[in-house]
């Protein structure tokens, strides 16, 4: 077990450094931030003067450097836009966007492996073809439509729910649902795929001539076998419900992570957009790490290979 872990944390440790080679070299392609920042009649030696000031003077490798030995210490400098650290930044808004999240995982993971386990054991009758419709509406409309359409009919024509913004419970429903909407379908689709495949082996089999009940058999046997590929959709999917929520928090102006990447974004505010990436793919290598972890106590023969 302790050799597989340190293969996975080396691994980590590999995937972050590339990382920030990815965010330090995207975050620039967008054009010189001092251009956008001065004023367009100032003069050329305020414009090197501002460029000194945030650091674009020196060499690529050494704002790549800096950057790096920052990043490591979670400071990534003041952010161009709102005049404080990029940091506080991004943590002033994150728990709005956790928030969001968590309900939308609970949906997507509560109804989505629900609908998918029942729709597997009752292998084409009604639940099943009611799970096929589900997951195909959940891969054929975009997340941006449905929220439009929760918007018309629950909020204008029906005054049931607020349009935008973030207040009480209901004002998590509509964004939830549509930032849950493909999560959910996709894990309807993997659990049925998962657990069909699990239903068919001779220890289930064996585990039903014992006369076991039907619930142990599915949730206990069943089940646990069938975790590892439900549990790998579920750890990147719970990564885009934090940080992959740009268009579902622009659309209800939910004021989290996702709407404050289009406003850095916008503004070419190297530090803040370094921060929300960085952190980001950050927290997306460290599920997947903690998602390998948990595949070794599952299963066995993976952390023996």
């Amino acid at each position: 077990m302790t050799s597989y872990l340190t293969s996975r944390v080396l691994q980590a440790i590999i995937t972050i450094i590339g990382i920030s080679i990815v965010v330090f070299a995207l975050s620039r392609l967008s054009g010189d931030a001092a251009a956008l920042l001065i004023p367009p009649d100032a003069s050329e030696r305020d414009r090197l003067a501002l460029r000194e000031q945030l650091g674009l003077d020196k060499p690529i490798i050494v704002q790549y450097a800096l950057f790096l030995k920052g990043a490591l210490s979670f400071d990534f400098g003041n952010s161009f836009r709102f005049g404080k650290p990029a940091l506080d930044v991004y943590m002033e808004r994150f728990p709005a966007t956790l928030q969001l999240a968590f309900v939308a995982s609970l949906i997507s993971a509560g109804v989505g492996v629900l609908i998918g386990v029942y729709s597997a054991v009752k292998s084409g009758g009604l639940t099943d073809r009611a799970a096929n419709l589900v997951a195909l509406m959940g891969q054929a409309i975009p997340s941006f439509a449905i929220s439009i359409l929760m918007i018309v009919i629950l909020a204008v024509e029906f005054r049931l729910l607020p349009t935008s913004g973030m207040g009480d419970w209901t004002s998590f429903i509509m964004p939830a649902i549509a930032l849950s909407w493909y999560s959910l379908a996709s894990l309807t689709r993997m659990t049925r795929s998962s657990m069909h495949d699990v239903l068919d082996t001779e220890y289930v089999r064996l585990a039903r001539l014992k006369g076991l009940p039907e619930r142990t058999v599915i949730w206990k046997h069943a089940f646990r076998n069938a975790m590892l590929p439900i549990l790998t959709l579920f750890s990147l999917q719970l990564v885009f419900f934090i940080s992959g929520s740009v268009i579902v928090e622009s659309i209800f102006a939910w004021p989290g992570v996702g709407q404050l990447s289009i406003q850095a974004i916008q503004a070419r505010d190297y530090p803040l957009v370094q921060a929300i990436v960085f952190l980001s793919s950050v927290l997306l290598v460290a599920l997947n790490l903690g998602v390998d972890v948990l595949y070794g106590f599952i299963d066995p023969r993976i952390r023996l290979s």
